[in-house]
């Protein structure tokens, strides 16, 4: 048992000092470069990790650094009485947040390493306990009376945590066990059936296009699921009082959570560009399939990722968080269910930095309740709690959808005075010097003739013009899709009139307003630019293949005695390995007399690995070039028609291997020179 206490030093005071148990339970550890993340955790305090999240713009920094991973279980009831385990705790990028809001947490990790980041970052806590060792090992001697069981990104695991015939039922079970009768066993999990792995991310765990879908044939550890192969695991086991959640994007980043009781809608789902681990391909928009899937009510089944809560379920069916901003203005959006199945909203702050805002929400509505009094625009009633304001349920459809549908069916005339009618009520009594600036098509909800506004935050004292506000509307609904284009015209020519140089004005300065509601911190979306993984679209890829199949191709000539000629030659396509390896065999017709290789079609080098004509070997000494030999195997070719030849009478197959690297033409010239003998005439074969 090591016992490692932390001290905290400002100046030569010593302000204070905090415990943390941290036991290291035999059971071998895995070593882990994590020395730089350990580094940040003992030298810098949480609230500086943002920062140093963009500096290093690295995936690794980002997954276990982030505040936006706590997302995941903000959500939950916590009470400060609750006792905590988190199974595979890692760096502790929930750990933390746990540790606020619960009596105490034990965490459980196999890394010592990943475990001394965790106890670093969360050195003013002194409710944590971190265990270190095998989960077999442990777990014998952990309480069974936890409050909740937490295994976020870790049940997929179960194979090599558990081991055995059965590992995810063992592993359920065991975990399921150590929770109080009134407790929940949390499980975050990716599905093995998510819409991305189909669109064309590659598997989180392996790195590869679609292994879980093929059913993991290739092998490694870790498996996810699909609703209904957790649900068998759940039958097998015994356990009956469980609930499905639905994270999105996906359960490492989310930003909404959806439940059976309350599911997305059509037009919801468009923030589906989300690779920040590696490069991956765009097969089709996302966000349209998911409008399909969503009307089919099959969301279940291709949801990225599931949350799996075992016993009660609370009361809240919906949670969205709008913390990807400046603190002062981080909020979150919960929908509770009562048991009479009536539902009600509520808007919290994300901590104290933000309750400014949620009481300037509360007085937005009460001026734009006064500015549309007596018309069929209504402000979604609004009460203050001591720690939150409160809304009804609203019932209706959102005029975003309504806008789709008419999209959908060519219905041209009914989009325009959707959108006519839109800009009266945007312009309706502008005297009244207030204005809603998130006035947007998915946060009005259409009920019969009644217009229900069901987001007002971004309100202001002054006024704002229509125009502006539509363009907002309009910009935003344009990026939801590809299939909206159709109506950027109507919306931004005929009835905004704007021209080009005025419409770029108003994208910098949509622009200008996020970064205002981010403030200096890079939002989730911008960290995937930052972090540079690219998306290749299929358009792009076929263009490539185009592209590449005319380029990375060679070309061979046969000589009967009349010299080379394109009618007496052959295209060897597929001969190229990653763009440099060359590589083919071919049959030789009888009577040739010379052949000549055309590597490819522009300037280069190339090393001759192997030139073999029947039970002859071709080399420098026994082959003509047009280029320049820079020593016994490489030439460089300044021309986009390289060639080797070579005589060859008797022989009826060839087989090449070369390696093949494109060069600039400026770069090309120098290496010549650099090569090229001082007064001796370059030795070239000119055909």
């Amino acid at each position: 048992v090591a016992y490692i206490t932390y001290d905290r030093q400002d100046g030569a005071v010593w302000k204070s000092f905090l415990q943390l148990h941290i036991y290291f339970v035999s059971g071998g550890f895995r070593k882990i470069k994590q020395d730089e993340l350990l580094q940040v955790a003992m030298e810098h305090e949480e609230e500086e990790f943002p920062k140093i999240i963009e500096e290093r713009k690295s995936w690794p920094f980002f997954y276990h650094l982030s505040p936006f991973r706590t997302n995941i279980i903000d959500w939950l009831p916590f009470k400060k009485t609750d006792r905590v385990l988190e199974i595979g705790s890692g760096c502790g990028a929930i750990t933390g947040a746990l540790a606020k809001r619960v009596g105490s947490v034990t965490c459980i990790d196999l890394s010592k390493k990943r475990s001394l980041v965790n106890a670093y970052r969360n050195k003013k806590q002194d409710n944590i306990t971190i265990m270190v060792g095998n989960f077999k090992d442990i777990e014998p001697h952990l309480p069974c009376d936890y409050d909740y069981v937490l295994l976020i990104g870790v049940f997929e695991y179960g194979r090599a945590y558990i081991g055995g015939e059965t590992p995810y039922e063992d592993f359920m079970s065991i975990c399921n066990r150590h929770r109080k009768d009134s407790g929940r066993l949390v499980i975050a999990i990716e599905n093995k059936f998510g819409l991305k792995y189909w669109a064309g991310c590659r598997e989180d765990h392996l790195g590869t296009y679609f292994t879980g879908i093929e059913g993991y044939h290739t092998g490694g550890v870790a498996r996810t699921f699909t609703r209904r192969g957790l649900e068998e695991i759940l039958h097998k086991t015994g356990i009956s009082e469980y609930a499905f959640y639905y994270p999105y994007p996906d359960y490492k980043f989310p930003t909404t959570i959806y439940s059976d009781e309350y599911m997305p809608k059509k037009g919801e789902l468009s923030n589906n560009l989300r690779n920040f681990d590696r490069d991956r391909v765009l097969l089709f928009d996302e966000k349209q399939v998911f409008d399909q899937v969503i009307e089919e009510g099959e969301f279940s089944l291709f949801s990225n990722s599931y949350l799996l809560l075992i016993g009660k379920k609370p009361q809240t069916v919906y949670a969205k968080f709008s913390n990807d901003r400046a603190k002062a203005w981080a909020i979150r959006t919960l929908i509770h269910k009562s048991a009479a199945g009536t539902f009600l909203v509520e808007k919290q702050p994300n901590d104290k930095d933000a309750n400014a805002h949620i009481v300037h929400t509360y007085q937005a509505y009460e001026a734009l309740s006064r500015r549309y009094e007596g018309t069929k625009i209504r402000m979604n009633e609004c009460k203050r709690t001591p720690q939150s304001i409160v809304f009804p349920f609203c019932q209706g459809r959102t005029l975003e959808e309504l806008l789709d549908e008419r999209l959908d069916e060519q219905a041209a005339e009914g989009f325009r005075k959707l959108i006519e009618e839109y800009m009266h009520w945007l312009s309706y009594n502008e005297e009244a010097n207030v204005s809603n600036i998130d006035f947007i098509f998915p946060n009005i909800l259409v009920d019969g003739d009644t217009w229900h506004v069901i987001d007002y935050e971004w309100t202001f004292d002054r006024t704002v013009p229509a125009k502006d506000i539509a363009f907002r509307a309009f910009y935003n609904y344009l990026l939801g899709g590809e299939g909206r284009k159709a109506c950027e015209e109507l919306l931004m020519q005929d009835v905004l009139h704007l021209t080009e140089e005025e419409k770029q004005q108003a994208i910098q300065d949509e622009q200008d307003f996020q970064h205002y509601v981010t403030g200096d911190r890079a939002s989730v979306s911008a960290m995937r630019e930052l972090i540079g993984f690219k998306a290749y679209e299929l358009s792009g890829m076929e263009a490539y293949c185009v592209y590449a199949a005319a380029k990375y191709v060679s070309q061979v000539f046969y000589d009967y005695g009349e010299g080379f000629s394109q009618e007496n030659s052959i295209l060897i396509h597929d001969c190229f390995t990653e763009e440099k390896d060359v590589h083919f065999t071919v049959d030789v017709p009888k009577g040739v007399k010379q052949i000549r290789i055309d590597p490819c079609s522009y300037r280069c080098a190339v090393t001759v690995k192997d030139i073999a004509a029947g039970e002859q070997h071709f080399a420098k000494d026994n082959m003509a070039v047009n280029g320049v030999w820079a020593n016994e195997n490489c030439v460089i070719f300044d021309t986009e028609d390289p060639n080797l030849v070579f005589a060859c009478e008797g022989a009826d197959r060839l087989d090449v291997t070369l390696e093949v690297a494109e060069l600039p033409k400026s770069l090309t010239a120098t290496l010549i020179e650099a090569v090229t003998p001082k007064g001796n005439g370059l030795k070239r074969f000119f055909h």
